[in-house]
Order: structure tokens, then C-alpha cells, then sequence
């Protein structure tokens, strides 16, 4: 009779990435099991709680074979359970004896920071925790990115006091340093639940977004993005991968391949969600304004450059120069950017065979799509998709 693992997840669901991950687990289940998972009732609640001796006894009992999970206070004592285990981790230390899903927080933040810079930005601020490592390393990427660009980055230190931080007091002083900003300026918060304080406080300080601020965050959780007003924009990443590479490699180590134990999976962002909190060019000339508004509008058609000439009716070479002068790339890099963008899109959000992508878009041969789509991602088609494909 075939033996079932019994599974224990402490992996939250009132956050996104949680659910991402956990999503990522069940399509590996649902592929390769079945298996039986155990889950603590409300555990999210209180993620540094310590776990209880009658609770530890209750899993001996059930007799789990294998952990995912966030972290605990007393995590050695799950780990001291003897069965294999994967830790997500979101405290700036390694927890001996599991493997771990690490989050490249540093190119979450050089994401954010060159979708802003194609807006045409000029001024940068970040925004975020600053007792938590990830929210630094993003801060880190971000600045760093602005920094290669030429400019600078304004940022957001939280009060020392804990009474301060409290969100009746912390909102004004932060609405107050949203006032000092020069504007317009682009602004990263490092998650999307900071992106949506920083929403509420521009509300409070009479500011506009995204006209003032446009504002981006990371991990691009759908229901705090979608319930903000306006929506926000965010960093998605790679969290269904990632769950099922855990559920992939747990499988593994339950099955007694010890050689795999300390491998580390790694979360990447993979997009820009795009959403109306960023929805603004902050180029202060009509007619490049004009002329990427175009290239955007019709991301789906086969355009050309002199079609862009004739939406924006000046001379070609006009308009070449000006584009490489204000935007930093040639009007054709633009059109073949947004395109590819477009079609990264399609890859991961449809089902549609690379042909029939290739077709809608205009594409004269999949071979075209396919060079293209290269030399702008760095891999091929199928790869991307197999990467990032149903990151929802």
C-alpha cells in the first residue's frame, strides 16, 4: 500500500506570497501525491509564537514526515523532530538544519527601480521597514539601480520611538515627509502593504497619484494591490515556482536522498504589474509623451517607426534625437521593448502556443519572436514560460 506524506505547512495565508507558495505546494500534490497536510489553526496570527509541547506532540503522533514552513521562535525544536524541512525565511539569520526559499530582495528593488526610470522619472524616494533585513536589501537594489542611472534616492526613516510608529502617529509624519519631496518623483515602497501607507498618507497630505507620486511596491499580493485606491502598481514574483520547488525537493528528502539537504530555492521577481498608481510619464515634453503613448497603445500591432512619426507629426530625425536625448534609447528600441513586454505578458497569463502569440502580434515568423524575445530577456520563450507561467 502506498505511504502517504503527511506534511505540515506554517506558511500564512492572509499574505500573498503565502498564498503563492502554498498554491505552488498544491500543484505538486495534486501532480505527484496525494498527500495529507496538517495545518495549525490560525497560526499566522501570531508567527512568533513558540510552538507547544502539545502540539509538537500531537505531530509525533500524527507522525509527519515533512515541514515547510515560516520561521518560529523555537524552529530547533520542529527541525529536532528528525524529518526533513524547508524554511522561508524573513529573519536575517540561517536556520541550521533545513533548506530555505530566499528572496532575491535586491532585484525586486532594481525592478521597481527601472520601471520608474522608463517612466521618466527624475527624482526617487523609498519608502519602508527599517528593522526588517528584506526591506533593506530592496532599498539596497533600488538605490543602487537610480544611483547607475544618475540620480539619487530620498530615504523614509521611521521614527525610533515604538509609540511613534504607531499608525495614527507614524501617518503624519510620514504624510509630512511626502510634503518635502520634490515632485513629480517616483517612490518604491518595500511591500505592497507599505505601498498602501504610503497611498493613505498622500491622502492625508493632499497629494496626488499618481500624478505627484507614483508609487510601486513588491510581491505584488492582487487583493492589498486591488483594494487600494488607486491601484497599485507592484513587483510580482516567482512564489507558485517556488512552493512547488519546496514541495519538489521535500519530496526528495522524504524519500531519503540526504545529499540534497542545504539547498536553497530561490524566489526572483518576474514582471511589473502595472496598475494606476505608476499609470503617468513624467516627461516634461508633449511630444515624446505623445509618441510612447502611442508605442503603448499599440504594443499589439506590428508598428514601425515612421508610423510613430505620423502620430506625432514631426520630421523623423526630429524626433529620433529628441527620443534618445529625453528617453535614453532610439524610438526602435522603444517600439521593440513594449512589444516584447507584451509578449511576456501573454506568456504568462494565457495558455496560447508561441505560433499563435507570434500571429496576434503581428509577428512575421516565430523565429523573429523568438531572436527578439532573447536578446530582451535573456532566455527563450519556452524557457520564460516554464519559469513564470501561472504566477497568480
Amino acid at each position: 500500500m502506498l505511504k502517504v506524506p503527511k506534511v505540515l505547512l506554517l506558511i500564512e495565508t492572509s499574505r500573498g506570497f503565502g498564498r503563492l507558495l502554498l498554491r505552488g505546494i498544491a500543484k505538486y500534490s495534486r501532480l505527484h501525491g496525494p498527500w495529507t497536510f496538517y495545518r495549525m489553526p490560525a497560526f499566522y496570527l501570531d508567527p512568533g509564537r513558540k510552538i507547544r509541547e502539545k502540539e509538537l506532540h500531537s505531530l509525533e503522533k500524527w507522525g509527519v514526515t515533512g515541514i515547510i514552513m515560516r520561521e518560529v521562535k523555537n524552529n530547533e525544536e520542529l527541525i529536532g523532530m528528525g524529518v526533513p524541512v524547508i524554511v522561508s525565511t524573513y529573519i536575517h539569520q540561517k536556520v541550521e538544519g533545513a533548506c530555505e526559499i530566499y528572496v532575491n530582495n535586491k532585484a525586486i528593488g532594481e525592478m521597481a527601480a527601472e520601471h520608474l526610470l522608463r517612466l521618466g522619472f527624475k527624482n526617487f524616494a523609498f519608502c519602508g521597514f527599517d528593522d526588517f533585513f528584506w526591506s533593506k536589501e530592496r532599498e539596497q537594489g533600488f538605490k543602487e539601480r537610480i544611483k547607475a542611472a544618475g540620480f539619487q534616492t530620498i530615504v523614509y526613516k521611521q521614527p525610533k520611538s515604538q509609540v511613534k510608529r504607531l499608525w495614527d502617529n507614524e501617518q503624519v509624519i510620514l504624510a509630512d515627509w511626502l510634503k518635502s519631496l520634490p515632485k513629480p518623483i517616483g517612490l518604491m515602497a518595500c511591500i505592497d502593504e507599505r505601498s498602501q501607507d504610503v497611498i493613505e498618507a498622500c491622502k492625508t497630505a493632499g497629494i496626488h497619484v499618481p500624478e505627484e507620486i507614483a508609487i510601486i511596491g513588491g510581491d505584488n499580493d492582487d487583493l492589498i494591490c486591488d483594494l487600494a485606491n488607486p491601484p497599485l502598481s507592484s513587483v510580482a514574483v516567482s512564489g507558485v515556482r517556488a512552493g512547488y520547488q519546496a514541495a519538489e525537493l521535500l519530496d526528495k528528502l522524504m524519500a531519503g536522498k540526504e545529499e540534497l539537504a542545504g539547498q536553497k530555492i530561490i524566489v526572483e521577481p518576474t514582471h511589473v504589474e502595472a496598475r494606476q498608481s505608476t499609470d503617468i510619464l513624467a516627461i516634461d515634453d508633449r511630444e515624446i509623451v505623445m509618441a510612447i503613448r502611442f508605442i503603448r497603445q499599440h504594443a499589439r500591432e506590428p508598428i514601425q517607426v515612421n508610423d510613430v512619426v505620423e502620430a506625432t507629426r514631426i520630421g523623423r530625425r526630429r524626433l529620433e534625437k529628441k527620443f534618445q536625448r529625453i528617453v535614453g534609447r532610439s524610438v526602435h528600441d522603444e517600439i521593440k521593448q513594449t512589444r516584447i513586454e507584451e509578449v511576456a505578458k501573454m506568456l504568462r497569463n494565457t495558455n496560447l502556443s508561441i505560433s499563435v502569440i507570434a500571429m496576434t502580434l503581428g509577428y512575421s515568423s516565430v523565429n523573429n519572436i523568438a531572436r527578439y524575445f532573447r536578446q530582451e530577456k535573456g532566455m527563450s520563450l519556452l524557457a520564460y514560460r516554464n519559469l513564470y507561467g501561472g504566477e497568480k
